[in-house]
């Protein structure tokens, strides 16, 4: 009786076994990946056309089907975003940099307190693209991505096919996905008049503009050199990335053959303390020599030495922001940039009272 009964009912699972079967199989054929397949199968723009010619014949051919009814039913189940953090494959920017964590964090105890779960993820920063594999294959029901890097034109592209997407960024020209960032503008023009109405004129710029926050950042920077009647000085600037391993021999070379400069405006607090550090190494006193400002304001900055004068972004709040304007999206509702204020934190880098 339990034979009999084992052969006329297929143990759970069979089905679905079998489909993951039948897709290696049209991976083998098509001499792509078993992801590329389910992409291809999706309609994914990610996969060319002809891959995707290739796989749905290859598919036809092995009987094949789609079970839309189950995607879409395990879609509207899902509770999951993607949090993806890309990295530079030079430096390899950890994702412990203290900037990086309290953002997640953020994002964490936004999700967590709207019953949502939380997938993190690593792509290359020369793939942005790559991130909509979590949509793709139906593990997450849209993506938040922490920073543009240097393919805001990837970020359009997926933003164009209805990817549910948010960006930590600044608002770009042209831009047709939503990002939430501080105002970056801004906070380059506070730190550069800042120093400036210290008495300091030689104001160096630590951070790659190639980066569309850092580029923003630079563009306050210059607005406020302007203002003061002066011009912007590119033997004053220093395109160093965020990792600190590859910053730290760029910034000591830097500060020991460019004497000249009295202040630094640095695109984040680790940069900042690092600038620090390299300043130190070639005998000049902060604030007194040359003065210090950071960006972020991450809690490190009120502990290093000297205590560190900083652009404060609403990290803390970043978080809601990012998954509110997600779920919007999901909602039907118009994903619309939101800017958000920042303000200067003044300490003993570049006190209040000129030194």
């Amino acid at each position: 009786m339990s034979k009999s009964k084992d052969l006329s009912a297929p143990a759970a699972g069979t089905a679905s076994e079998q489909r993951r079967l039948q897709m290696v199989d049209i991976a083998r054929l098509a001499g792509v990946s078993v992801s590329t397949v389910s992409r291809a199968l999706n309609g994914s723009e990610l996969v060319n056309a002809e891959t995707r010619q290739r796989v749905a014949e290859l598919a036809r051919s092995l009987n094949y089907s789609i079970n839309f009814g189950a995607r879409n039913l395990r879609l509207q189940e899902n509770k999951t975003v993607a949090v993806v953090v890309p990295y530079d494959a030079r430096s390899r920017q950890h994702i412990s940099d203290p900037f990086f964590l309290s953002i997640v964090g953020s994002i964490a105890d936004a999700l967590t307190d709207r019953g949502y779960d939380m997938l993190l993820s690593r792509v290359d920063a020369e793939r942005l693209d790559l991130a909509s594999h979590w949509f793709d294959s139906g593990k997450a029901i849209g993506v938040v991505l922490i920073g543009q890097w240097r393919h805001h034109d990837q970020l359009n592209e997926m933003a164009a096919r209805k990817l549910p997407l948010v960006v930590w960024g600044g608002e770009m020209p042209q831009q047709l996905y939503c990002s939430v960032g501080g105002d970056n503008v801004l906070g380059g023009t506070l730190a550069t008049r800042h120093l400036l109405q210290l008495g300091r004129r030689r104001i160096a710029f630590v951070g790659d503009a190639q980066l569309p926050e850092v580029w923003l950042r630079r563009q306050g920077y210059a607005q406020a050199l302007r203002e003061a009647g002066l011009a912007v000085e590119p033997a004053l600037e220093l395109a160093a990335p965020f990792e600190p391993g590859a910053a730290t021999a760029m910034l000591r070379e830097f500060c020991a053959t460019q004497r000249g400069f009295d202040a630094v405006v640095c695109c984040s607090d680790v940069l900042a303390l690092l600038t620090i550090q390299a300043l130190r190494t070639g005998g000049r006193r902060v604030p007194d020599e040359v003065a210090v400002t950071g960006y972020d304001d991450m809690p490190l900055a009120a502990y290093c030495d000297p205590p560190l004068t900083t652009v404060h972004q609403p990290v803390a709040e970043a978080g809601a922001q990012l998954v509110e304007a997600l779920l919007g999206q999901l909602r039907g509702e118009r994903a619309e940039p939101r800017t958000m204020p920042v303000y200067l934190k003044l300490r003993e880098s570049a006190p209040d009272i000129p030194r």
